[in-house]
């Protein structure tokens, strides 16, 4: 017990200490991680501490990553990026083995061991690239999807490389290969389809696969609902990490990756109600063993053997990452990414992958090469992993700054102070802004599309460019002499983030917000905004009627009709609201649906009498 307190212990120190001091010189917190790694390996080593055991046990972090974002990506999502999987990730890996195992030929290894070590290093490392996208916000830009496109087909690569490497077994080093394999998988487990036929194996994959999907549709819900009988929030992090445990296990019985069915079960309940509630349980453990794992890559670097060969590690390092970033610069270009995308592809993917540690004990263990070339390759990958964060640091100060030079000014200075201040200048406020001038009132328009600005500049509309929700840029346009703000945003953060601002700070100030839906409304309602417009309510409206009229009803009716639902929606919606909780997701406050329930059974018997004698009146 007291051992593995003081590992426990060791461990978080290490991570607290260095990863503040990592991200406040800009470094990232997985560089933080990797060398608070390096700094405590010779008090590991005096623990005596199987890295190496440690290590597949934090990759379970790898897993629970994949999974939340496997639950921000729905189905539809994940179609629309298809192209990407194929073109991206495919070009990627096919390309990068047919690159690295041609150096590998020249370095006068066996076609065999060229093979092998392509395969190896053409994937790259998921948790650091994904955490570091994240970090960065980075993940839902071009570049970055087209990274994770290439991660996922990289997921599934690592299949068929399980399968293709014990058939590149040099008859030669029999003799030195590991005995051991036998019954396990390449993930540390027992892999029930390793005796069968490749048939039968084959299909009890995609058994396994089809069993997941399954599982997220049928089984989740009445799982949590069992568990929400109980009330206790406990039971709802268990059952969490029971699905997700669950599925790593099953995947790993068949030989698949933990990884890609963690993420095929989090795209399955994308949709479900039970999304955000698995994604706040999950993500701290996810937290925790990332960061246990890049720990785990600093402290596995034997730095003994590296400093014996460390010009030849240095060497084919930059080899590999050379040969990488060539590749992808190719792929990227071909598919048609350009300027920072391009860079940031290229600069996110080019360092070898965790799997490379499972897949070159696998290639030993199968006699594929020897143990000396599996230590220069072990070496060679955890330098490609520590040099990444830096290839993200070489973006942000080189790379984005170039590309934004000229792009984005500086926000203006505003000179003048109006009644109105209208937030955003798109297809809500630009129209708003019309009508306004139209009636005689003089506005301040801030925005943050410097190109749609000068589009609208050179037809006379006066607008600054900047972002809305400065308190300084704010302060500078006279909000605090303002009667109104019109927040008129297209993200709906951002018109979180103004709304809370403005109500908070100046409650003499008339807050009118663009809602995105009808939940967005009891959002900004609990902030204390009272003015609130869907943006595409009044359109909705518009199209009900016109249905009406499209039936038989007269333009009289279709008007009155429309008049009598607008009234009751917009009256049960205030009541609806003040049951709004921000602390309980929308489909698990039961107040609130009661009350929607019992709204629903008050009026839908009067909107139908109205309606009847709308159409009364009409004959």
């Amino acid at each position: 017990m007291t051992s593995f307190l003081i590992l426990a212990f060791l461990l978080l120190v290490a991570g607290v200490v260095a990863v503040p001091l990592a991200s406040r010189f800009g470094l990232g917190s997985v560089l933080g991680y990797l060398l608070a790694g390096m700094a405590i390996s010779p008090l590991l080593g005096a623990l005596n501490v199987d890295v190496e055991a440690l290590q597949v046990f934090a990759e379970f972090g790898v897993v629970m990553m994949l999974f939340i974002i496997g639950l921000e990506m729905e189905p539809k999502r994940l179609w629309e990026m298809r192209g990407k999987l194929a073109g991206l990730g495919g070009g990627q890996v096919l390309l990068t083995t047919a690159a690295i195992f041609v150096i590998g030929l020249i370095a006068a290894n066996p076609w065999q061991t060229a093979l092998a070590i392509a395969l190896i290093l053409a994937l790259s490392s998921t948790a650091i690239i994904v955490q570091t996208l994240t970090e960065k916000n980075l993940l839902r830009s071009e570049g970055g999807e087209a990274s994770f496109s290439v991660l996922l087909v990289q997921d599934v690569a690592v299949i068929p490389i399980l399968a293709l490497l014990p058939l590149l077994a040099m008859p030669e080093l029999y003799s030195a290969a590991s005995a051991g394999h036998g019954g396990e998988s390449a993930h540390g487990g027992i892999d029930l389809t390793e005796a069968m036929p490749v048939w039968l194996a084959g299909l009890s994959r995609v058994a396994a696969v089809a069993a997941v999907v399954a599982i997220g549709i049928y089984a989740i819900r009445p799982l949590f609902r069992y568990i929400a009988a109980a009330n206790l929030r406990e039971l709802f992090t268990a059952a969490a990490l029971v699905v997700v445990i669950g599925i790593a296990l099953l995947m790993s019985l068949v030989g698949l990756s933990p990884a890609l069915g963690a993420f095929v079960a989090g795209v399955v309940l994308a949709t479900s109600e039970y999304r955000h509630e698995l994604e706040s349980d999950v993500d701290p453990f996810k937290g925790l063993l990332l960061g246990l794992f890049f720990i785990t890559v600093g402290a596995g670097i034997d730095f003994g053997l590296a400093a014996g060969m460390i010009g030849e590690v240095v060497f084919w390092a930059v080899v590999v990452i050379l040969a990488k970033m060539a590749v992808l610069l190719l792929v990227g270009y071909s598919y048609g990414l350009r300027r920072q995308a391009l860079w940031l592809f290229a600069l996110s993917l080019p360092q070898a992958g965790e799997f490379a540690f499972v897949l070159i004990a696998f290639a030993v263990g199968n006699a594929v090469f020897d143990q000396a070339m599996a230590d220069l390759l072990l070496l060679v990958v955890a330098l490609t992993m520590l040099v990444t964060p830096l290839l993200f640091i070489l973006y942000d100060k080189v790379v984005a700054r170039a590309y934004c030079t000229g792009q984005q000014p500086e926000a203006d200075t505003i000179d003048e102070e109006n009644q109105v201040i209208i937030a955003g200048r798109g297809r809500v406020g630009g129209i708003v802004d019309r009508m306004l001038q139209a009636a005689g009132y003089s506005t301040t328009v801030i925005d943050y599309d410097s190109k749609h600005l000068e589009m609208v500049r050179k037809f006379g509309f006066r607008s600054y460019f900047g972002d809305a929700t400065r308190p300084d840029l704010l302060a500078s346009a006279g909000i605090d002499k303002a009667k109104l703000l019109v927040v008129a945003l297209d993200e709906k953060e951002q018109i979180d983030k103004l709304v809370k601002y403005a109500v908070a700070n100046f409650p003499k100030l008339h807050v009118t917000a663009r809602a995105i839906d009808r939940n967005h409304v009891y959002e900004l309602w609990a902030y204390g905004c009272r003015d609130i417009i869907r943006e595409t309510y009044d359109s909705s409206l518009r199209m009900g009627r016109s249905a009406f009229e499209a039936l038989g009803m007269d333009r009289q009716q279709a008007r009155a009709a429309t008049d009598a639902f607008e009234e009751m929606d917009r009256s049960s919606m205030r009541e609806v609201a003040d049951l709004y909780d921000m602390d309980i997701p929308f489909e698990q406050n039961e107040p609130l649906i009661a009350k929607v329930k019992e709204l629903r059974s008050e009026w839908d018997p009067i909107l139908r009498e109205q309606m009847d004698e709308i159409l009364k009146r009409g004959h």
